[in-house]
């Protein structure tokens, strides 16, 4: 039996991070982190695309865009929906899944998804503060697994 596993390793690779403006405390946090698991993976600053979105709904154009140009190895798309008091909360959450998970599945290109869907602004902030348990962080992880997988 062959298994296949990706590698915490991505030196030389090169990735884009989409990340929106909207809830920007919260989106500063989850792209600290992602910026940090890229580092411990071996992935210069140099490797590394930030484009700011302004908001989760516009996320899947961008990442789609970015694939598209063949210049990455893989997408990290961050983001940050709080639920309201209408159902906005439930129309941009699944948008945003499904283009997120289309553009990977069209492109053949990684993107992870690294957009938080709370129902409150503290259960955000605790997702994006700085620590191993940083969604941002986890979103870079995957796309560093996924790439070394994709090449295997």
């Amino acid at each position: 039996m062959k298994e296949l596993q990706g590698s915490p390793k991505a030196t030389g690779r090169r990735f884009a991070v989409v990340v929106s403006t909207f809830n920007q405390d919260i989106t500063d946090g989850l792209l600290r982190g992602a910026r940090a698991a890229l580092s411990d993976a071996g992935v210069d600053s140099t490797g590394v695309t930030v484009v700011r979105v302004p908001g989760a709904f516009e996320i899947p154009l961008a990442a789609r865009r970015l694939a598209r140009t063949g210049r990455y190895d893989a997408i990290i798309c961050l983001g940050c929906v709080i639920k309201g008091e209408t159902m906005h909360f439930e129309y941009i959450s699944s948008a945003v899944s499904q283009g997120i998970m289309a553009v990977s599945a069209d492109t053949g290109i990684p993107v992870t998804f690294g957009v938080l869907t709370t129902l409150t602004e503290e259960q955000a902030t605790v997702r994006s503060a700085d620590g191993p348990d940083n969604k941002g962080r986890e979103a870079a992880l995957s796309a560093v697994e996924m790439i070394t997988l994709v090449d295997a």
